[in-house]
């Protein structure tokens, strides 16, 4: 009779086991489906930009370096993108891609600053329908990064609590990175100062 018990204890151990493992699995494969929506968006954000360039190019002759940082900062993210692809939730690969989408971001944006100086560009439908659906896909995108790093939470949660951790230690489980992407349109709070006056 003990014999049996003790069995019975052996296999529950086992599939307690098994199903933290499998939870773990599962919570990977989760972060990991949800990086891929960030990448199917932030691919087609990249597709835009030439397109985008090339419509401002007739009107910008005298920007050419504006255009050409736009470019470099596009096929910067691309590679950023890439590399993420390879390995979600690395750490390293999640602050590249967030520092290269960074500075597309602030490309992006000084190319609209200028083309506000450009009565005709900025009356090209052409360039308008770009500008709302890179708008657009960077909502998709907002949205996306918060599901993946909703996700990578989860996920670490898992890792970190115990018996998890334990389990996690034991199979090489290792912690996800989430992806920060600063948002430069958000505003610092005033700052108010009473100064005494003479």
């Amino acid at each position: 009779m003990g014999l049996i018990i003790f069995l019975a204890i052996i296999v529950l151990a086992v599939f307690y086991v098994v199903s933290i493992y499998n939870g773990l699995v599962t919570a990977r494969n989760s972060y990991k489906n949800a990086f891929a929506q960030i990448d199917v968006q932030l691919t087609r954000r990249h597709d835009l930009i030439p397109n985008l360039v090339e419509t401002a190019k007739a009107y910008l002759a005298h920007e050419h370096n504006t255009l050409e940082a736009v470019i470099q900062a596009r096929n910067a993210a691309v590679s950023g993108l890439a590399n993420a692809k390879r390995n979600p939730g690395d750490p390293q690969a999640m602050q590249q891609l967030s520092a290269t989408e960074d500075g597309l971001t602030q490309c992006l944006g000084r190319l609209f600053a200028v083309s506000e100086s450009y009565p005709d560009l900025k009356a090209n439908q052409t360039m308008k329908d770009l500008s709302e659906e890179i708008t657009s896909t960077e909502n998709r995108v907002a949205f996306a990064r918060q599901a993946y790093n909703d996700s990578v939470m989860t996920y670490n949660n898992r890792c970190e609590v115990f018996p998890g951790s334990f389990i996690a230690g034991s199979f090489s489980f290792t912690e996800a990175h989430p992806l920060d992407i600063e948002d430069k349109t958000v505003r610092e709070a005033p700052k108010v100062s009473f100064g005494q006056s003479a």
